[in-house]
């Protein structure tokens, strides 16, 4: 009898919570967001402030469960002032999810076929091949030379916070073009070159650089870069050493070492072709 009362009594302190089977639901889709955005923040700064913000929210609903009136208020007056401080904090977090979240459907054939329509391109295949015949002659050649390089393919993300940074060009794309801006005494070679919609659009431009820590130490500035503007965007990045003349092709942060002009034509050309 008295354990009967016992268990009555702990069973009545949670009268309070009333679950129903969306409240289950709400929980798991939290849990899920909140795991998706802690391992998306990992390894990041943003981390720690994450975890408190977190950690304030879970406080705060044991706070208002338990009718906790002056506590509640607080906290409810510092998390309205910490939504506005979380956009901030995590802008660049924000923007690069976003990013990533557009580029998957940019990717779908279907979603790039949509946008294709919409900015009226319709290049041809033997141009994409043109193109990208250009592009690798001037790589190997620079390769051979030891002539530092950067190239950025843009696909569907808009890159024009990146071509403000440098020069507008506005040219179309040939092997000794590009050989002459990354020329060591051009003022254009330090920086990037950024091809659009079949055009060289502007040189000397500044990429973001990765914040990853795995990066291999033989790895330049060039490679932080080239995989920076990829993890960023859709876009795609060719990279020649300065060091050593090694060709690398860069695509969602990853580097695949190149070791002929044929993998690179075929690399190129269905990039171009996107």
């Amino acid at each position: 009898m008295r354990g009967y009362i016992y268990r009555y009594m702990i069973l009545g302190a949670f009268d309070f919570i009333q679950m129903s089977f969306t409240d289950i639901l709400d929980i798991i889709l939290l849990g899920l967001i909140i795991f998706v955005a802690f391992r998306w923040l990992k390894g990041t700064s943003a981390v720690s402030i994450f975890v408190a913000i977190i950690s304030l929210y879970l406080i705060r609903v044991v706070v208002s469960a338990l009718n906790m009136k002056l506590i509640e208020a607080i906290l409810n007056m510092v998390l309205d002032v910490g939504v506005l401080a979380f956009i901030v904090i995590f802008q660049p977090e924000l923007r690069k999810f976003l990013t990533k979240l557009g580029n998957r459907y940019m990717s779908n054939p279907q979603g790039r076929a949509i946008i294709d329509r919409i900015m009226g391109r319709n290049a041809t295949n033997e141009a994409f091949r043109e193109e990208a015949n250009s592009i690798s002659e001037a790589c190997f050649r620079m390769s051979e030379s030891k002539t530092g390089a950067l190239i950025v393919i843009a696909h569907t993300t808009p890159l024009d916070e990146i071509i403000n940074t440098g020069d507008r060009i506005n040219a179309n794309i040939h092997r000794r073009l590009l050989q002459n801006l990354f020329f060591k005494n051009s003022p254009l070679h330090d920086g990037a070159v950024i091809i659009s919609r079949n055009k060289i659009v502007a040189a000397r431009c500044t990429l973001p650089i990765t914040e990853r820590m795995d990066i291999p130490a033989n790895y330049g500035m060039r490679h932080k870069a080239a995989i920076g503007v990829t993890e960023e965007t859709d876009a795609d990045a060719i990279v020649v050493s300065e060091e050593t003349g090694n060709i690398s092709f860069v695509s969602r942060g990853v580097v695949i070492p190149i070791t002929n002009i044929t993998d690179l034509k075929q690399r190129l050309t269905a990039s171009i072709g996107q």
